[in-house]
């Protein structure tokens, strides 16, 4: 009897044992069961990790951390300085305007050497080949602007971006900070944008980045692309342009174009209103080829206009072009506020999407069969001052306690017959916002902001209210 309990209290113990066995390993199966059927998947995401938190400099951008390389010559740099000095901070920015010799010091003068870039000169290309015969062998020159910049800024450790431009690129710089922050500068990225033009982007390349519009080569990358450039530049003496060598290069170093669309090529003649009224929603980072362009606002020169645009900047840079559009249901008015710029007023519903087609205002660059296609959505200009929309350019900015208050009046005189409810009896329109400050969430997944008609104390005066668009909230004629 004793011999039989004494194997009981054994089984027993040996049942506890087992139980407690199987349990473990049922557990450890269970801990470990997301490593075995996918053994890398947090291996991977540890050092996603790792690798952002290395590389993700970019919330700490400034203008200390990107260096301008500029493209010019000693011919055309007298007169388009005068570009750059609407842009150019020299005691926060840093970088060289190339030219092909030294300029007379005739010129040249002290005040110049103060507000404007250095100028650095550039080395001899006459080793190089050039056989395109429509195109200048300086386009090798101003390829080699990367190579010679990024040579002469190799010791500078808080260098994290190069931005590349023409003399008559104007920069919006705080955009272009802002722009270039949403992207990790620890990897290998080529930035810009191509031609507005269907016919330019078919013969370069629609995954070129225009030289005119700007573009920026992440520290990283542009190390490594100035260690090639000349041998790129060597397999490629029938390409047209210094645009096209660095985008050849590129694309042999496996990096393509991320687009984005504030920088602006401006491959259009004459009145730009259609483009500008109706730009993308993202920050506005440069406009080109001001010296084809009419002055973008009336009865102004073509600097002074400029002036008053990069005037509207200095107050909310981030809004500036960004286009609202709200609907006034009792006259079935449209009305669209391209902030900074204009404001126009549509005797008729026209729907978002219509809203947002640039008008064509302007002429086509290349006259020729393809010159009218162009790569966004577009719509007709109307020809006749008395049919068209009632345009308001900006006339001042303040700000105040209340927010930034922008005021848009008629500069244009019309002999038209009114109709009782026509908007053209209105000859003021006064905007009210608030400074817009986007995080990097809004640069990834932007949405337009909403606007509202308010009241207003003088029949001659529309007062317009800009704000964000509550989460459901839909944009049209409201019956």
């Amino acid at each position: 009897m004793q011999f039989f309990k004494v194997n009981s209290k054994t089984s027993s113990c040996q049942g506890i044992k087992s139980l407690i066995l199987i349990s473990c390993f049922v557990c450890a199966i269970y801990f470990l069961y997301p490593f075995i059927l996918v053994p890398n998947s947090n291996f991977l995401d540890h050092n996603s990790t790792i690798s952002h938190d290395q590389y993700d400099l970019s919330s700490s951008i400034t203008l200390q951390n990107v260096v301008f390389g500029i493209a010019s010559n000693s011919k055309s740099w007298p007169k388009r300085k005068e570009y750059v000095k609407l842009w150019w901070k020299p005691n926060e920015m840093r970088g060289c305007v190339f030219l092909e010799k030294k300029l007379p010091d005739s010129t040249t003068s002290t005040n110049d050497s103060i507000i404007l870039p250095p100028i650095c000169i550039s080395k001899d290309i006459s080793r190089f080949p050039y056989t395109n015969r429509g195109g200048s062998p300086s386009a090798i020159r101003v390829a080699r602007v990367v190579s010679e910049i990024v040579a002469l800024n190799l010791n500078h450790s808080n260098v994290k971006w190069f931005v590349f431009g023409d003399d008559d690129t104007i920069f919006f710089e705080e955009n272009l900070v802002k722009t270039l922050s949403k992207y990790d500068n620890g990897l290998w990225y080529y930035i810009g944008s191509n031609s507005e033009s269907f016919i330019q982007n078919k013969f370069f390349s629609f995954e070129m980045a225009f030289g005119g519009a700007g573009f920026a080569i992440s520290y990283p990358l542009a190390k490594v692309l100035a260690r090639v450039l000349d041998s790129c530049i060597e397999r490629y003496p029938h390409l047209y342009g210094s645009d096209g060598r660095i985008h050849a290069c590129l694309t042999e170093l496996g990096v393509t174009l991320s687009h984005e669309p504030g920088f602006h090529q401006m491959d259009v003649n004459g009145n730009a209103f259609g483009l500008l009224a109706a730009h993308p929603i993202r920050p506005l980072v440069s406009l080109h080829h001001m010296e084809k362009i009419d002055p973008i606002f009336p009865y102004m020169s073509r600097m002074k206009a400029l002036q008053h645009l990069y005037h509207a900047a200095t107050f909310d840079p981030h809004r500036i072009l960004q286009q609202t559009v709200c609907y006034d249901s009792r006259f079935s008015w449209t009305i669209s506020v391209s902030w900074g710029y204009v404001v126009q007023i549509f005797e008729h519903n026209v729907q978002m999407p219509d809203a947002q087609r640039v008008q064509e205002s302007y002429l086509p660059w290349k006259k020729n069969a393809y010159g009218t296609l162009y790569e966004f959505n577009n719509r007709k200009f109307e020809s006749d001052p008395c049919r068209r929309q009632v345009v308001y350019f900006l006339d001042e900015v303040s700000m105040g306690i209340d927010g930034i208050k922008t005021i848009y009046k008629k500069k244009t005189s019309e002999n038209c017959i009114l109709s009782k409810n026509s908007p053209r009896k209105l000859e003021e329109i006064r905007v009210f916002s608030h400074k817009l400050e986007l995080d990097k969430k809004q640069l990834l997944a932007p949405r337009r902001h909403c606007c509202d008609i308010l009241p207003s104390t003088s029949d001659k005066v529309m007062e317009i209210g800009i704000r964000q668009c509550r989460e459901d909230e839909l944009i049209y004629m409201h019956k």
